[in-house]
């Protein structure tokens, strides 16, 4: 049985009552349709049987949704307002599914080390503690090693605008246990995520994104289905982790590769390549299987893998 999920109006009374007013700067775009929020659940997958991460859950509204299935959310929110306000909301609005919600108050991007240990009670918010001077935080929270208990599933978010590739990625490298997801992001990112080479969007999101998963655009997501309303529709994403490409070369050398391949996209590859081999470029490219004069939009991951077994 399905309960009531937020409506405009109240979504607004809750931003009222903690003084928020949504920040461009923070990509604070809240979902106040229902139906949308049940589609994306729906588009997910996910169950009872999974433990799903949230990254910017704002005010709850897929959060809800996300617990109506049954299953488990971890959401990792930064702002420390809108991280105590979620388990009252979630308590107020479905507490038979209260205990399932662990909020964890900290950056999705400086969550890097996952321990078996639960953050504190279920619905409460827990902080990170520091790991060091220098280092970032360390947080207590469901594992990231495969088959672990309570180890994340899945990642179901509406991803801030502004940091959705940077997150989405570090999510990636950091919570090795989840194996697939659906993130909302801004519809031009969504359709550079997605990308294939040779396409006119294909560039350093897609080819890194690549070394992880396959990923596909499902669905768009009209602006009006927001407050406030953003001046761009979103795009679901729908990613299945899959193994990298096989090869010697390490994930960061390859991504190193990556990133001097598009410094300058209408390089030839044995120019834009320089800084990395030198005089040896392009020996190294046909070396690779690679044509020196081919630029890096037209090529895969695995490509530039064999480029990489050369650094």
């Amino acid at each position: 049985m399905t309960s009531p999920l937020l409506d405009p109006t109240t979504i607004r009374a809750l931003a009222s009552e903690i003084g928020l007013r949504p920040s461009k700067q923070r990509g604070q775009n809240f979902v106040v349709d229902a139906n949308t929020v049940r589609r994306i659940v729906r588009m997910s997958g996910v169950g009872a049987e999974d433990t799903i991460l949230e990254v910017g859950p704002g005010l709850g509204s897929l959060t809800l949704g996300l617990l109506e299935t049954g299953a488990k959310v971890v959401a990792v929110e930064i702002e420390d307002a809108l991280a105590e306000l979620l388990p009252r909301t979630v308590a107020a609005h479905q507490p038979d599914h209260a205990a399932n919600l662990t909020v964890i108050n900290a950056d999705a991007l400086e969550v890097r080390t996952l321990s078996a240990t639960p953050a504190g009670t279920p619905g409460t918010a827990s902080r990170p503690t520091a790991d060091g001077p220098g280092n970032p935080p360390t947080l207590v929270a469901p594992s990231a090693t495969p088959g672990a208990a309570n180890a994340p599933t899945a990642l179901v978010a509406n991803l801030p605008y502004n940091v959705s590739v940077p997150v989405l990625l570090h999510l990636l490298e950091t919570f090795h246990s989840w194996t697939k997801a659906l993130v909302m992001v801004q519809l031009e990112v969504a359709d550079r995520l997605v990308a294939p080479p040779g396409s006119r969007t294909y560039g350093v999101p897609s080819a890194k994104l690549a070394w992880y998963a396959a990923a596909s655009r499902v669905g768009t997501v009209p602006a009006n289905v927001f407050w406030p309303v953003p001046n761009v529709e979103s795009g679901l994403v729908a990613i299945e982790r899959r193994d990298p490409p096989e090869t010697t070369a390490t994930r960061e050398h390859t991504f190193a590769v990556v990133d001097a391949a598009f410094s300058q996209r209408r390089k030839m590859l044995r120019s834009a390549l320089a800084p990395l081999f030198g005089s040896q470029t392009s020996e190294i490219l046909t070396a690779a299987g690679v044509d020196p004069t081919a630029r890096g939009e037209t090529l895969g991951i695995a490509s530039f893998a064999r480029i990489a077994e050369h650094l």
